[in-house]
């Protein structure tokens, strides 16, 4: 008995920890400065920090934990916790996901594959330049998890048909899914529908009053953004690895064969591209009056209507856990902001750095690139810019930037699997080690900071 308890303690030590601190810090008197209602708004965060780094509590129900801990604390009433729960940006993530289950199921992927290899030829160097720009520019509009998913697959035949056992050529499998994967990292940053984050960012500069973004602003601020990072990531990724063979002649045409075995493009096959073309105009002509997720919804309903899917399709393969975290880091985002807690904590960051982030941007945007960068590492980055959003806006400078910014670097999960959906979906493979995201890693973060720092100085001021 005594055995099988010590055990439990030992598995559960980080809840244990997360919730013993949490007591104490209850307990304690609040600081000079900052209401009862924010002082209990950051031990909430200090709690979900811990839980979702230590990976102590499913996360789901680290997000019905944030509902239950700001009524129970008495921050907000039960209903408006509920309120703050449900948004036009969690309306876009719920849909987003719904619009990615139909679209996968229609069996796009090796068509997909065999056009960029109609474009790149057998060279394994051409092929992974062909795989991270393609990746890149349909990660930006919509979303990683969806691309790598599509990808992926296809990847991997290119691979066993030119090895059987992928861990022969190790080389040639790691820079193949890291093209796939940093493509789509990179992509993401490019519009709204790119990564749930982006639209978390815009929903805070809406409800705090700063800016109203839509889809062809974003893509303002963010594209170009994206496309100067094509030419620097794809050289810094292909000096990563050194692939085993030079051509893929046999691989390729193993492929060219099973997509015409296939026939040609079926018309649901049609109607679904059509169907997605139509969503993405919509985001692009009518985010600014009926909003991101409306639109989206909308989407899920014609492919439900026009049978390309299923509800118990989507019902079965939605992740309603991320979307029920997604609402719960937003509403969390927003007490720290509606109770002060956010801009106590800035002001406290200002005043240790002597008034540094106050006299110099450079320090402001440095600080903002780097930590955002680190923490979302270590965390999911949707849940990054939900919490450390409304912080770093209270910086002193252009909130409107500074939130920018935020959203961007959040982005920049190159240097673990759990930085970015696409990092752990090819590290799902088993086929990528941890230290193989620093060697391929680490030069483009550098490099993605660097050009982020640019466009904060010398482009966004100027569309601002």
């Amino acid at each position: 008995m005594l055995k099988s308890i010590l055990y439990w303690v030992y598995q559960k030590r980080w809840l244990l920890f997360a919730v013993a601190l949490g007591v104490l810090l209850y307990l304690l008197p609040h600081p000079g400065g900052i209401s009862i209602e924010g002082y209990r708004t950051l031990i909430i965060a200090v709690i979900v920090v811990i839980l979702i780094v230590s990976e102590a509590v499913p996360l789901p129900g680290i997000a019905l934990l944030i509902a239950v801990l700001q009524v129970t604390f008495a921050i907000a009433g039960p209903s408006e916790v509920a309120q703050s729960f449900m948004s036009d940006a969690v309306f876009f993530i719920m849909g987003s996901l719904m619009l990615a289950v139909a679209i996968v199921r229609q069996g796009l992927d090796a068509r997909l594959t065999l056009g960029i290899l109609v474009l790149t030829g057998a060279r394994v160097r051409s092929i992974m330049w062909g795989f991270f720009v393609i990746s890149l520019l349909l990660t930006s509009f919509i979303g990683e998890h969806t691309v790598v998913a599509m990808l992926l697959p296809v990847a991997l035949t290119l691979i066993r048909n030119t090895s059987e056992d992928p861990n022969e050529v190790p080389g040639l499998t790691r820079l193949l899914l890291f093209a796939l994967a940093y493509g789509s990292i990179i992509g993401s940053i490019g519009t709204p529908s790119g990564g749930a984050r982006n639209v978390i960012m815009i929903n805070y500069l809406s409800d705090f009053g700063l800016a109203k973004i839509g889809y062809l602003r974003w893509m303002i601020f963010a594209y170009p953004l994206m496309l100067v990072q094509i030419p620097l990531g794809g050289w810094l990724l292909s000096r990563a690895f050194k692939p085993e063979h030079d051509r893929l002649d046999n691989a390729v045409h193993k492929l060219k064969v099973k997509v015409a075995e296939a026939g040609p493009l079926t018309g649901q096959q049609i109607l679904a591209i059509v169907l997605f073309i139509t969503i993405f105009l919509g985001w692009v002509f009518l985010s600014d009056r009926i909003g991101l997720g409306v639109v989206a919804l909308a989407g899920v309903f014609l492919y439900m209507v026009t049978g390309l899917v299923q509800w118990q399709e989507i019902n079965q393969r939605t992740n309603w856990g991320v979307v029920l975290l997604f609402a719960a880091a937003i509403s969390l985002g927003l007490q720290l902001k509606n109770t002060g807690a956010a801009l106590w904590v800035a002001q406290q960051i200002v005043a240790a750095t002597g008034g540094l982030l106050e006299q110099f941007a450079i320090v402001q945007y440095g600080l903002v690139a780097v930590f955002t960068t680190i923490v979302a590492n270590i965390m999911s980055p949707s849940a990054t810019v939900a919490m450390m959003g409304p912080l770093f806006m209270n910086f002193g400078g252009d909130p409107v930037l500074l939130g920018l910014a935020t959203a961007v670097s959040s982005a920049f999960g190159y240097l673990m699997a759990v930085g970015a959906p696409a990092g752990m979906i090819i590290a799902a493979t088993g086929l990528i080690r941890a230290r193989d995201f620093i060697q391929a890693g680490w030069r483009i973060t550098l490099a993605s900071i660097a050009f982020l720092l640019l466009a904060l100085f010398l482009y966004w001021p100027h569309i601002r």
